[in-house]
């Protein structure tokens, strides 16, 4: 009886604690809650005062102030100071000048979902839709990226033209000074637009939109500044560009050489203040160009020019020079990974320019970072990716068509499971991105820089866009390797190493800046505490930090029950007032995890403290934990704003469940790989009581996604959808219109071809070729005159969406590709195969039916599936136990191909089209002839319905009207 009161005061004790910390109670009252717990427990059990009197007495000193900062804020002060490292002046700028949005509630582990309920979902206006549907729609009619890339290097003359012209280069510059003022939405909808048509071209207008001058000046320029450039901006008549890293100084742009010193000297004749500039910058995107170029550079002022004796270093600053300025020099092209957007070199030895170069006037002077981390952020949410939802979404539109056209033993190579392994990934990962970025520039539309959005924008597109580009070179094969104006994969593969490259390189932004600025921005204490314990005047600040120290471990505690009950009992039910079935178990999840979160970064940085920014592999993962948190939402937001069809539906699960694998998987290799052993088994213990939690798509999943991945229309709205997201054509002699033409034919003649096929395989017909066969299939009534036309042709759109190019030797010019099945070819690939078969029959006593005799050797070509049915299940070859089936195994060591080969087989190469006719199909003809008249051959008909397509009909009854 004694013991069992004790376990239930001591129960009764915890679950307080536990519910103190659920309620987020304050020190004060959660203190005084917990001591008359331990004083009720006693009255039950005294032996529950030994856990009891521990915990009063921790009550004790979290209410007596003096005691609590003597015994625990002060040596926690310390300790920290000790750990953390000194933060820079261009650190704390880079700090200061992001915003937080929606990725601070993940952050925080308990996201406010009627917050993002809420939200606004981005959509385009009246005017933003008009220009697209019109002025992209005609600037991508104008662009070839082969013609760009071998023939140009470059944009053609008139496609710069009409970019300038109609303000391709000015979608974010206010209408006051002839700009657009495009929403982020919009400006992300017309890069990608572009992209997917070239790359080179969505790069050359993606520039002057992002990190520019045109983004510094609106935000930072003068009065003055703005009058000058951005009308000319505006309209194109001036090019920008921004000159940031150089040689000595790539992902490390603080660490610039460039120097500007501010002293005397002549400008326009007059003598005035300025800076002598030294500048050397590399990789600069339309520097060959530009007409106007901004500089980053670090300002000296050692003669006190500026009033100030004793600042004499401002820092990073940035000015506006004219390209043509005395001294600057625009050098020689680069060629970035094969593509020829303009990017080179800006040089300047000795330059002086007036100090009201510098964007916004001498009272900027210094502020150059802060500046450049909010344009530049803005710009990594919006550009890169674009171009990579842009890339994924050509690549879904293509490989669907083209794993369905193409066919491999008797099948659509789609229907496969190997191959549906990786076209599942290019669906749900298209999916993904185009949900990611209505998310990200929904935050950016309500306007601030919300800094680690955008990093994890730009890092996660790029490199989702690099795995699917990646699959669709393997599901398309050869036809993709074969470089060529055909090749509609080789432009985004090559353009991959840009993307990752720029703008932050993606190892860089993983493993630095996602989760270490998240951590200063998102966390609701940490960035206030770094301040205090970097501060000078250490007596006030201690005061302070012993406020927002205990506040802080309230937040931890809190966060760790939460994560603590939810690994027992699943994470807080609560949910946007939108979710249905089968969302509202996700956002069940995303609660958890968000709560599991909080807890194991607040774990990181209270234990690792500054050493956890030289662990980049933890910061990585940890960093990789918030990200999906943030995808997976948007892929929740996104399908409740879709159109929930099955097919959606299964697009939207599968990308869940790899973005909540990713976070699980974060989560074990960041406690496998923690320091502190001890402390990361807790915390793993808390989170994942149970183990792993989430599995993989399954098979099932992914060949159902597979399948869907091919339709179209209302069995795939989704690829329907992206279809108004990219430049769609159907022009047969388009790089990407060919494919989808014949994609497309194929859908409306599905049912008849793979009727034909089926029969072809079933070896119904007569004939070696495709065009025997079906020149025999419509002689012997099993498919009308009109039906053979359609078969021909879409056999020649097939063949030819499935050629790649060929060039002279010196690989100079692609040359036209001879089609053999198009419709005036096709009456060529008729054969004299039946004549040869049938003589030789008789020869051998076999009947005219094909039965044949018991001494006849059965061959290869009575098993044409090769274990795979023509409707795409695999059937083994011990499975097939019927007697042709059994037959039809050839026996090959009983085979003399030798002796066979010098049989007297060969074909009159040149016999006319009537000598290999005239017999060829008699039986066929014959059998019309004295068929019932229901279906005679109406010569009307065939004129009629397609002048070209009723070429190989007529010349043939030409043919046989002839020897007749």
């Amino acid at each position: 009886m004694a013991i069992g009161l004790f376990i239930l005061a001591v129960i009764i004790q915890l679950a307080v604690v536990l519910a103190i910390f659920l309620l987020s109670l304050s020190r004060v009252s959660g203190s005084i809650v917990a001591i008359i717990t331990v004083i009720v427990t006693a009255f039950i059990s005294p032996w529950s005062l030994i856990l009891g009197i521990p915990i009063v007495l921790l009550c004790l000193v979290l209410l007596v102030a003096p005691m609590r900062q003597a015994l625990i804020t002060k040596p926690v002060y310390k300790a920290l100071g000790g750990a953390m490292p000194s933060m820079s002046d261009t650190e704390r700028e880079a700090l200061d000048a992001g915003t937080s949005w929606w990725e601070k509630e993940l952050f925080m582990g308990a996201p406010n979902w009627d917050t993002f309920a809420n939200y606004p979902y981005p959509e385009l206006s009246e005017r933003e839709q008009s220009f697209i549907d019109n002025e992209v729609e005609t600037l991508c009619a104008m662009l070839d990226e082969w013609e760009i890339t071998q023939d140009y290097k470059d944009l053609t003359p008139q496609a710069w033209q009409f970019i300038k012209a109609n303000g391709f280069l000015g979608l974010i510059i206010p209408e006051e000074y002839g700009g657009l003022d495009f929403s982020s939405y919009a400006q992300s909808r017309v890069m990608s637009k572009i992209a997917s048509r070239s790359s080179t071209a969505a790069v050359s207008c993606m520039v002057p939109n992002s990190l520019g001058p045109g983004e510094l000046l609106m935000h930072y320029g003068t009065d003055e500044q703005k009058q000058r450039w951005l009308p000319g901006l505006a309209k194109g008549e001036e090019v920008p560009c921004f000159g940031l890293t150089g040689p000595e100084a790539g992902s490390d742009a603080g660490a610039i050489p460039d120097t500007g010193i501010v002293c005397y000297g002549i400008h326009d004749g007059e003598y005035t203040l300025g800076l002598r500039m030294n500048f050397s910058k590399r990789w600069i995107t339309l520097a060959p160009i530009a007409t106007v170029v901004g500089l980053a550079f670090k300002m000296h002022d050692p003669e006190g020019l500026l009033g100030d004796p004793i600042k004499t270093d401002y820092g990073i600053t940035c000015a506006l020079i004219p390209a043509d300025h005395e001294g600057v020099i625009i050098g020689p092209r680069h060629y970035p990974s094969g593509s020829p957007f303009m990017n080179g070199t800006v040089d300047g030895t000795d330059v002086f320019i007036p100090l009201d170069y510098i964007i916004g006037g001498v009272e900027n002077a210094g502020r150059g970072w802060r500046m450049l981390m909010e344009c530049l952020g803005v710009g990594r949410g919006i550009s890169l990716p674009a171009l990579s939802t842009s890339a994924s979404e050509m690549s879904y539109l293509s490989v669907s068509a083209f794993s369905k056209v193409r066919e491999q033993f008797k099948i659509s190579v789609g229907k496969f499971e190997g191959v549906q392994d990786a076209t599942s990934r290019i669906a749900s990962q298209t999916y993904m991105l185009e949900a990611f970025r209505h998310l990200v520039t929904c935050g950016l539309n309500q306007g601030g820089t919300p800094s680690v959005m955008t990093a994890m924008a730009k890092y996660y597109a790029t490199e989702t866009m690099r795995g699917v580009v990646n699959d669709a070179m393997d599901v398309v094969g050869g036809r993709a390797i074969q470089m060529g104006p055909r090749n509609f994969l080789a432009a985004p593969y090559q353009a991959i190493p840009v993307s990752i490259t720029v703008e932050g390189a993606n190892i860089l932004t993983r493993s630095l800046m996602i989760f270490g600025q998240g951590a200063m921005r998102c966390h609701p204490y940490l960035f206030d505490e770094l301040q205090l314990l970097q501060s000078e005047d250490k007596e006030g600040a201690l005061k302070q930090f012993d406020n927002l120290f205990f506040k802080h471990l309230g937040y931890t505690f809190n966060r760790g029950a939460k994560a603590f009950v939810a690994g027992y009992v699943g994470g807080s039910s609560n949910a946007p007032s939108f979710a249905d079935s089968f969302t509202r178990p996700y956002y069940k999840h995303i609660n958890r995890l968000s709560a599991s979160f909080a807890l194991t970064a607040d774990m990181a940085l209270g234990l690792l403290a500054g050493d956890l920014k030289r662990k980049e592999m933890l910061s990585g993962r940890l960093a990789d934990i918030h990200g999906h948190l943030f995808i997976a939402t948007a892929i929740l937001q996104f399908y409740e704003h879709g159109s929930k069809s099955e097919a959606e539906r299964l697009h939207a699960e599968v990308a869940l469940q790899d973005s909540l694998c990713a976070i699980q998987e974060a989560f074990v290799s960041f406690f496998a790989n923690f320091p502190h052993r001890m402390a990361a088994n807790v915390v793993s213990f808390v989170t994942f009581p149970s183990g792993r939690i989430f599995t993989p798509a399954s098979d099932e999943l992914k060949t159902r996604l597979g399948d869907t991945f091919m339709d179209d229309h209302e069995a795939n709205p989704f690829r329907d959808y992206l279809k108004t997201m990219v430049y769609y054509n159907t022009d047969p002699d388009d790089v990407t219109g060919r494919m989808e033409h014949a994609y497309q034919t194929l859908l409306e003649v599905e049912p008849l071809w793979q009727k034909f096929k089926k029969a072809e395989h079933d070896d119904s017909f007569e004939g070696l070729t495709f065009e025997d066969h079906v020149v025999y299939a419509s002689q012997n009534g099993d498919i009308s005159e009109s039906e053979a036309e359609q078969l021909i042709k879409y056999n020649a759109l097939r063949f030819d969406s499935l050629l790649t190019d060929v060039f002279d030797e010196h690989l100079l010019h692609a040359q036209e590709r001879f089609n053999p099945h198009s419709l005036e070819n096709a009456v060529h690939q008729l054969t004299d195969y039946a004549q040869l078969k049938n003589d030789a029959q008789a020869r051998n006593g076999i009947s005219a039916d094909n039965t044949p005799t018991e001494d006849t050797e059965p061959t290869g070509d009575d098993n044409p599936d090769h274990g795979y049915e023509a409707d795409g299940d695999v059937k083994m070859v011990d499975e097939q136990d019927t007697a042709k089936e059994i037959s039809a195994q050839t026996d090959f060591d009983e085979s003399h191909p030798e002796e066979e080969s010098l049989d007297h087989r060969s074909r009159d190469a040149e016999s006319t089209l009537s000598e290999r006719m005239g017999y060829n199909h008699s039986k066929g003809i014959d059998k019309q002839s004295d068929s019932v008249e229901s279906k005679p051959v109406d010569s009307d008909k065939v004129e009629t319905d397609s002048t070209e397509g009723s070429k190989w009909q007529d010349g043939l009854r030409r043919e046989e009207d002839d020897k007749a």
